[in-house]
């Protein structure tokens, strides 16, 4: 094992370590460097305490100096500095009522969530891993730091990390740790919206997506995303189909790529279908599940505390996700060389938008490739002459919007159209005679057949 310290840290750890304190990198750097992965952030801790770390560096930010995190700045960046504790006792399930500061690292690793990220490590001293966090890294495995009960009530919103740490490694979650969350997984409803938001999120743009199913198996989805919960009780009756819901929207976000809205998408996109179930002769339908997904998508993610704009995209590739393209008839087909209308794609990416429309693309194949093998090819081959088309509006320069129309208010205004309804209705009837046909985007030809 080699691990290779980024110089700043060489040099705050060396600095501490002449002042006469214990200093070493900490946690999730540390696992990530066993390994073999690039850390994102560094942390360090220490045996001195906040005031003498403030001393030591001359740039320093006190950005949890209740809690003995000191930032020290070098070259532009910040790391995260913090003074061995051992917590008092937590409430509510997220804050311990008060910290003391210690002079025993163990002590300060004992207190700290899985075996994992329990480690430390410096030049000198090399790994320190009191609670055997190498051999489960070998192992494969996510295991709380001494009693798992005692770790998820200091803090509840660390079952969902076990889940997404099994989702980002592949790692399994140990018996015991699993046992607990089972045990405690209703105590999430202590956490922040913006905690769960933030976790869930790194779960779903994660290498296994999928494993959101082990947050259900847990009973965690229960708490935070009982949509999900109605998913997997949902079944699917219909040759399309060969998963539930939930099974179904589990395969479609292992086969996404890992965009973060692309996988919010597919997660919400089949939300409405066990609202809209209706059985006919033994076959299942969801007749207008897409507008009811999209609804409840914007709902979800409301209270999961999700920005407006990654709301918009979500509800607009939901809202559309089911939307089939308007073929050609067999003479247009043999002519064009293919059987997907370009004036219906037109209009799809005009109600997608051209910057989603790709995002919609990749939603649309997840969706497909989850679905039963019933007329898969000929789905994915319909899917692949939408891209094409769409490639050939982006490079031919076609109209699709009002910024993009020949015509502006302004032009409108100067031939005597008064601003308001009237001006906004004559656009609009403009711009969708031009996504009928690209070539009637001209000022000359649209201000001659629409205003008189």
């Amino acid at each position: 094992m080699n691990i290779t310290l980024p110089q700043n840290v060489k040099n705050i750890i060396e600095v501490l370590e002449t002042a006469g304190h214990e200093a070493y990198a900490v946690g999730g750097c540390v696992r990530d460097s066993v390994l073999g992965r690039e850390p994102q952030d560094w942390d360090i801790t220490t045996s001195a305490r906040p005031e003498q770390v403030k001393r030591l560096f001359r740039r320093t930010v006190d950005t949890g100096i209740a809690h003995g995190t000191v930032t020290v700045l070098m070259d532009k960046k910040g790391y995260e500095v913090t003074t061995y504790r051992i917590d008092g006792a937590y409430t509510d399930n997220r804050h311990p009522e008060k910290v003391d500061f210690t002079d025993n690292l163990r002590e300060d690793l004992r207190r700290r969530d899985f075996t994992i990220n329990a480690m430390a490590y410096n030049d000198r001293i090399g790994l320190v891993d009191a609670f055997h966090g190498k051999e489960d890294l070998q192992n494969r495995v996510i295991r709380c730091v001494g009693d798992a009960r005692e770790r998820f009530g200091e803090d509840a919103l660390r079952m969902l990390r076990a889940v997404r740490f099994s989702a980002q490694l592949g790692f399994s979650i140990e018996e015991d740790t699993r046992s607990a969350i089972r045990q405690l997984a209703v105590s999430l409803k202590n956490i922040s919206a913006e905690r769960i938001q933030a976790e869930l999120v790194k779960l779903l743009v994660s290498p296994h997506p999928e494993i959101l199913k082990e947050a259900f198996d847990l009973g965690m989805t229960a708490v935070f995303l009982p949509e999900f919960d109605e998913m997997m009780r949902t079944e699917q009756h219909n040759p399309h189909h060969l998963y539930n819901v939930g099974e179904h929207t589990l395969k479609a976000l292992e086969c996404s790529p890992p965009d973060k809205v692309v996988r919010l998408a597919l997660l919400c996109h089949d939300f409405g279908k066990p609202k809209t179930k209706r059985t006919v002769d033994g076959t299942d339908h969801f007749y207008g599940h897409p507008a009811c997904s999209a609804q409840m998508a914007r709902e979800v993610l409301r209270r999961l505390k999700f920005d407006n704009d990654t709301i918009r995209q979500v509800e607009i590739l939901v809202r559309m996700h089911d939307v089939r393209p308007v073929l050609l008839t067999d003479a247009a087909q043999k002519t064009a060389g293919r059987a997907v209308s370009p004036k219906s794609v037109r209009k799809l990416v005009q109600s997608t938008g051209k910057e989603l429309f790709p995002l919609l693309v990749e939603v649309c194949r997840a969706d497909i490739l989850a679905q039963s093998a019933f007329r898969r090819e000929e789905k994915l081959l319909y899917l692949e002459q939408e891209e094409e088309i769409y490639q050939e509006i982006l490079q031919a320069g076609q109209c699709l919007s009002l910024k993009e129309l020949a015509v502006t208010g302004r032009d409108l205004m100067e031939a005597g159209v008064q601003p308001g309804k009237q001006m906004g209705e004559l656009l609009n009837r403009m711009l969708q005679d031009v996504v009928e046909e690209p070539s009637h985007n001209t000022k000359e030809y649209l201000m001659s057949h629409f205003h008189a």
